[in-house]
C-alpha cells in the first residue's frame, strides 16, 4: 500500500483519499536527514486552496545548494541548534522539500483579488513551509509570487531567482555601481552566473573566476576578464578591485584582502547576511528577464521521477549554473 503524509506530516495510506474525498497529487517526501538517497516519490493528498490562497499545478521547480543543505543539514556547528529548531529536530518538520517553483494558477480562494484561475506564475514557497516538489502547492497571496515573464519558459524562470535574489542582496549591499571593478569567485554556479550578469548590468567592470571547463560560459554572461582558478590564483595577478564576491563561500577575507582596493569590500553567501526575499526583488528581476540583460543557465533537466540523481549532482559541486526539475503533467513546456 502506497503511503502519504498530510499537511501536517503525519502518515496515512491512500485509503484516507478515498474516505475523506481527497485527491491524490505526486510529490518528493523526505523522512529525516541524510543522503540524496533519503528523497521518495510518494502519493499525498492534493491540497485546496484557503479563502486568502492560491492553488498552483507546478510545472518545474530547481534544486539548489539550498535545497541539498536542508536535506542533508549540512549547517555549520554554530547555527546547529537554530536550524534543528527551525527545520525539525529529529526530522524534517515538512516532509515535502522545495523553495522555489514555477506554473499556472489552477484554483484560487474566495478572497483571493491579486491573482487569477490560468495567471502563468512563478514563486518561493514561505520560510519553512517549503512544498515546492509536488504537482501542487497552496499559496498564500501576498508571498513571494510574480507573473512569469512571457520570453520565457517556466523551466527558464524557475531557474533565474534563488541565484538571482541572493546575488542582488549582496551586490546591493555593496553598492555596486558604474565603472567599479568587481571579481565574482565560483562564477559558473547558480548565484555566480546571476551576479556576472547583475554586476554587468549595473555597470560594473566584472572579473568571473572559474575552472577551465567554464571559461566560455562565464565570458558569455558578459564577463569582461575570466580567471581560470586551475591555472592562475587571482590574488597574485595583481589586479585591485572594489568588490569581491564569493559566490561558492570558498575564500576568505584573510586570503583576498590583498586583491582589494582603497575601501573595497569582501562579501561571501557564507558570511552572517541571509539574502532576504522581497518582492521588489522579483519584481526588478522581471525587469531584467523581460530586456535580456539576465538569463537562466540552466545545466540539467530531471523529470521529478528521477529527484535523487538531481540532487546528487547538484552537491556534487561542478553544476554550471541551475538544475531544474521538471513535472510530467506539464507537458510540453
Amino acid at each position: 500500500m502506497e503511503c502519504c503524509f498530510d499537511a501536517a506530516g503525519q502518515l496515512n495510506s491512500m485509503l484516507d483519499f478515498a474516505k475523506f474525498g481527497g485527491i491524490p497529487m505526486r510529490a518528493i517526501i523526505c523522512t529525516k536527514y541524510g543522503p540524496p538517497e533519503v528523497l521518495q516519490l510518494r502519493e499525498v493528498e492534493k491540497p485546496s486552496p484557503k479563502k486568502k490562497e492560491i492553488l498552483v499545478k507546478v510545472l518545474a521547480t530547481t534544486v539548489s545548494s539550498g535545497d541539498c543543505r536542508m536535506r542533508s543539514f549540512s549547517v555549520p556547528a554554530s547555527m546547529w541548534i537554530p536550524a534543528r529548531l527551525a527545520l525539525g529536530l529529529t526530522k524534517p518538520r515538512r516532509p515535502i522539500p522545495g523553495l522555489w517553483l514555477a506554473g499556472i494558477i489552477e484554483a484560487v480562494g474566495e478572497e483571493v483579488s491579486l491573482f487569477h484561475n490560468g495567471d502563468q506564475v512563478y514563486a518561493r514557497t514561505p520560510d519553512l513551509r517549503l512544498g515546492a516538489y509536488a504537482e501542487y502547492v497552496c499559496l498564500p497571496e501576498n508571498g513571494l509570487i510574480a507573473l512569469k515573464p512571457s520570453n520565457v519558459t517556466y523551466e527558464e524562470i524557475v531557474a533565474i531567482p534563488f541565484g538571482g535574489v541572493t546575488a542582488l542582496y549582496f551586490l546591493k549591499r555593496a553598492k555596486v555601481c558604474r565603472g567599479q571593478k568587481v571579481l565574482i569567485y565560483g562564477a559558473s554556479g547558480a548565484v555566480g552566473t546571476a551576479a556576472v550578469q547583475l554586476a554587468k548590468s549595473f555597470g560594473a567592470e566584472v572579473t568571473g573566476v572559474c575552472s577551465t571547463r567554464n571559461v566560455d560560459l562565464v565570458k558569455s554572461l558578459g564577463a569582461h576578464k575570466v580567471i581560470d582558478y586551475l591555472k592562475y590564483d587571482f590574488t597574485k595577478i595583481g589586479d585591485r578591485f572594489d568588490l569581491i564576491f564569493d559566490a561558492v563561500g570558498k575564500i576568505s577575507f584573510l586570503n583576498s584582502k590583498q586583491s582589494l582596493g582603497r575601501n573595497g569590500k569582501f562579501l561571501s553567501v557564507l558570511g552572517s547576511d541571509h539574502a532576504n526575499v522581497h518582492a521588489e526583488d522579483l519584481v526588478s528581476l522581471n525587469e531584467l528577464v523581460e530586456t535580456g540583460q539576465i538569463k537562466p543557465v540552466i545545466d540539467r533537466r530531471y523529470p521529478l521521477e528521477q529527484m535523487v540523481e538531481a540532487h546528487r549532482y547538484a552537491e556534487g559541486g561542478h553544476k554550471k549554473g541551475n538544475v531544474v526539475i521538471t513535472m510530467e503533467h506539464a507537458g510540453k513546456i
